[in-house]
């Protein structure tokens, strides 16, 4: 078995300018996935594609051996990370000579998640054959059964999710989970199957909502760094 570890990050951002190698804290944001993924028990190897010559020295500095150069084709604002993982995967096995089993996806832009969110969703994935894709998601504030509106064509707004009975309680909606980018564990095969996660058979790692954020604008980028801030005085 094994399971490859995957970083994959641009070198353009239009939310955070050069987000992924921005000072979070005194360190650079990518820095921090790669900490998280070198803890790890379960990756046998972490590697990061990039289309960045500085994403790529930071990543070097910080102990990756392996740094795939990705095609413009693949780093634009439009491109989907579907092909950037096939494209990843199959140039690492090509460079090594050996056969992955498994791709673990992990954003850089979560970097509160710990190695233990990293390989619970691995644990999850590996639990039974028939599971394709494992995805870390958290609890959100907000439920479509509840307190979430939707504009229909006349400009009137809707509950998103409609039950035969309005739901007066958010206890009483059922359970719902907002996707949190922190760690994607596909099944190799799945890659090459699907043409989307969506399509797969598909199960959720829960992680707590502290370790959740996503930076994708500049305020996430201040509140994070806070957190960590106030974690290192606590």
């Amino acid at each position: 078995m094994f399971i490859l570890g995957t970083i994959c990050c641009r070198g353009g951002s239009k939310g955070v300018p050069g987000k992924n190698i921005k000072l979070l804290n005194g360190k650079p944001l990518v820095t921090y996935t790669i900490e998280a993924a070198q803890r790890s028990v379960l990756l046998n190897d972490t590697i990061v594609s990039t289309d960045s010559i500085d994403i790529g020295n930071v990543a070097t500095a910080n102990g990756i051996k392996t740094v795939i150069e990705r095609p413009a084709a693949l780093a634009s604002d439009t491109a989907s990370k579907w092909p950037v993982f096939i494209h990843a995967l199959e140039t690492y096995e090509a460079k090594n000579n050996c056969t992955v089993d498994y791709l673990v996806d992990m954003d850089v832009t979560v970097p509160l998640k710990t190695a233990a969110d990293i390989d619970g969703a691995i644990q999850l994935a590996l639990q039974d054959d028939t599971t394709d894709v494992v995805i870390t998601a958290y609890e959100p504030e907000r439920n479509p059964y509840f307190n979430m509106m939707e504009l229909d064509e006349q400009g009137y707004a809707q509950i998103v999710k409609k039950s035969a009975k309005p739901i007066v309680r958010r206890q009483d909606a059922p359970e719902v989970y907002s996707l949190c980018p922190a760690a994607y564990v596909v099944k190799k095969a799945a890659l090459y199957q699907y043409e989307h996660w969506s399509k797969a058979t598909c199960k959720l790692f829960i992680m707590p909502r502290n370790r959740a954020i996503d930076i994708d604008t500049a305020f996430d980028f201040s509140l994070v760094e806070f957190i960590m801030q106030q974690q290192h005085n606590g």
